[in-house]
């Protein structure tokens, strides 16, 4: 699976990991985040993330 940075803070959402401190289950792809999730570090909205090169 893809995984996506946060062009604000460096963050890499992993879709293996998931975000489990914020209710997103591992094996979560980054299209099927919930909309109101956030970067759990910044704070920035999915919006704000690019695919990891």
């Amino acid at each position: 699976m893809q995984k996506y940075v946060c062009e604000v803070c460096g963050y890499v959402y992993d879709p293996a990991e998931g975000d489990p401190d914020n209710g997103v289950a591992a094996g979560t792809a980054f299209s099927d985040l919930p909309t109101d999730w956030a970067c759990p570090m910044c704070g920035a909205p999915a919006e704000d993330f690019v695919k990891e090169e």
